[in-house]
C-alpha cells in the first residue's frame, strides 16, 4: 500500500521480506549465489520425502513462520519413521509445507546489520548460549527455548555479545552475513542467523528484515543488545534506521 501510494518508509520492499520469509525461496537463492546454508529438501506432502536422502539428525521447519512457531525440541529428528510421524502432524497442524535440514551441530550466531550500499554497518555479534537452556531441551533457539525457558520473571543468560570468537572466524561471519545481506536485497536494517557445521564453518539459517526491537534490556532481543554493546541506545538505534531509509529515498 505504501509503494502504491509512493510513501516512503523503512525498511525492505514486499519482494524481500516475502523471499525471507518463505525459506525454502530464501535458501534457494543463497544456494545460486553460493551462500552456505544446510542441505534441505521441501515437503508438501508425505510422498516427498519417499526418496529422502538427507543425514540424520534433521531439523523440521514450517516454510512461513517466525518466532520459533513450529520449531520445538521434537523438530530434531534422528531416524525416518519419526520423520515420517512428525511431517503428517505437522502438514496438518500448520496447513503449509516444511523444509528439512541437515542439523547443523556447531554454535549459533546472529548479525544485526544497519545500512544500505557501501554505507553499510556491522554491530558487534551476539552468540546464542545453548548451555544455559534447561538440560532436557536440544541446543536449538526452539519455541520452547525463547518462550518457555525464558521469560521476564525468569530471564536465562542465553546471549553473548560482543560474541567470543577469534577474529578469523568473526570475519567470516561478517562477509556471510554481509553478503546474505545484499544477495536478498535488504533495505535499512536486517538481522541475520548463523550456525556452524561440524567443520566450523558459518551456514545461514534464518534471515530477519524485521528484525525483533523490544525497549527493555531485560528482554532478550538481539539487535538492541548488538546496538547497546557499542553505546548506542534504544532511541539511537531507531533513529539510526530512519535515516538510513531517509537517504535512501534522497530526503536528506
Amino acid at each position: 500500500m505504501l509503494d502504491m501510494l509512493n510513501i516512503p518508509y523503512t525498511g525492505s520492499d514486499p519482494l524481500t521480506l516475502s523471499t525471507c520469509l518463505d525459506k525454502s525461496r530464501a535458501k534457494e537463492v543463497l544456494s545460486y549465489h553460493n551462500i552456505p546454508n544446510a542441505k534441505f529438501q521441501l515437503a508438501e506432502s508425505l510422498e516427498d520425502i519417499d526418496n529422502f536422502n538427507l543425514k540424520f539428525p534433521v531439523i523440521m521447519k514450517p516454510i512461513a513462520e517466525g518466532s520459533g512457531k513450529g520449531i520445538f525440541n521434537s523438530s530434531y529428528i534422528t531416524n525416518l519413521e519419526d520423520l515420517k510421524n512428525r511431517l503428517k502432524e505437522n502438514l496438518e497442524t500448520y496447513n503449509q509445507p516444511f523444509i528439512i535440514e541437515e542439523f547443523l551441530p556447531g554454535r549459533e550466531f546472529t548479525v544485526a546489520i544497519i545500512g544500505n550500499n557501501s554505507d553499510t554497518t556491522i554491530l558487534p555479534i551476539v552468540e546464542i548460549n545453548f548451555n544455559e537452556l534447561p538440560k532436557d531441551l536440544i541446543p536449538i533457539y526452539s519455541f520452547e527455548a525463547k518462550w518457555i525457558a525464558d521469560t521476564r520473571d525468569n530471564p536465562l543468560n542465553i546471549f553473548t555479545c560482543p560474541a567470543k570468537i577469534d577474529q578469523e572466524l568473526e570475519n567470516k561471519i561478517k562477509d556471510i552475513a554481509l553478503r546474505t545481506y545484499k544477495v536478498l536485497r535488504c533495505k535499512d536494517w536486517s538481522r541475520i542467523d548463523l550456525r556452524l557445521d561440524s567443520d566450523g564453518n558459518p551456514n545461514i539459517i534464518e534471515i530477519n528484515p524485521l528484525p525483533g526491537m523490544l525497549p527493555n534490556p531485560i528482554d532478550n532481543s538481539c539487535f538492541p543488545k548488538a546496538a547497546r554493546a557499542i553505546g548506542m541506545t534504544y532511541e539511537d538505534t531507531i533513529n539510526r534506521v530512519l535515516v538510513t531509509a531517509a537517504k535512501r529515498y534522497n530526503l536528506l
